[in-house]
């Protein structure tokens, strides 16, 4: 072996990683329980809040930050934040040395959900249960469990077609059987019935925009709801005319 230079050169190489094996486990070994008593020393949010107070997080969190900066259960600290009313979604990691960080994505209300005051819906349509830190002139929207995205979509559409008229749709409502209906800001009610495919949802309430100028009676004054489920026409009911329909045909 002496006389094969390769074969010596080889072998210690060897000798040496196996060295270097040994005393990185040697390391591993002596710091790993020394490294896992590292304090946590901070746990900073990384961003400024609106809606969720830091208050809140504080006390959502203090039985789960003891421990060390290592022995910290990260993902028991965002599922916790997730459960704060305001907070949508939440992302927690380690900040070498010794610190915690944490992004928190907020709801965004866009509209209130139901006919009670414990829940919004967001701009993803998704429905949570919060109270508003501050009064907001909300649209309010109702339908079966499951529909607010599609309730939702259906407001923005209902108040892009009202705009030449002045109006915005105050509430939206799918009933159990599909039907639809709004009510103005100005508290005109429009029944606009289920979705069919001769006479869309969207055509009926455009004929209602064409017609809106038109539809006060001398007589009567303002209609307080117009039935717009007919296929060529409407209906108008009148405060002064209770169960008494004026129609019109298109």
């Amino acid at each position: 072996m002496w006389h094969k230079p390769q074969l010596m050169t080889a072998v210690a190489d060897l000798l040496l990683l196996a060295a270097g094996a040994a005393l990185l486990v040697a390391v591993v070994i002596w710091g790993a329980p020394r490294m896992r008593l590292i304090p946590l020393d901070e746990l900073r949010v990384t961003h400024e809040l609106q809606a969720v107070q830091r208050s809140e997080i504080e006390e959502s969190l203090q039985d789960l930050l003891r421990g060390s900066f290592l022995t910290v259960n990260l993902e028991a600290l965002r599922l916790a934040l997730e459960k704060l009313p305001w907070v949508r979604r939440a992302e927690v990691w380690r900040k070498w040395p010794a610190r915690i960080d944490v992004t928190i994505e907020e709801h965004q209300a866009v509209a209130h959900w139901g006919e009670g005051p414990g829940e919004l819906v967001n701009t993803y349509g998704e429905v949570f249960a919060a109270s508003l830190l501050e009064e907001k002139h909300l649209p309010r929207l109702s339908g079966p469990s499951g529909s607010a995205v599609e309730v939702l979509r259906r407001h923005e559409e209902f108040a892009r077609l009202l705009q030449p008229i002045g109006q915005q749709p105050a509430q939206v409502a799918l009933s159990p059987r599909l039907a639809w209906a709004l009510e103005l800001e100005d508290g005109m009610l429009v029944e606009l019935g289920r979705e069919q495919a001769k006479a869309p949802i969207r055509m009926r309430l455009q004929r209602f925009v064409d017609y809106y100028p038109t539809l006060s009676d001398t007589r009567h004054g303002r209609p307080l709801a117009v039935d717009m489920r007919y296929p060529n026409g409407f209906a108008l009911r009148f405060p002064a005319t209770a169960g008494h329909e004026v129609k019109g045909k298109k």
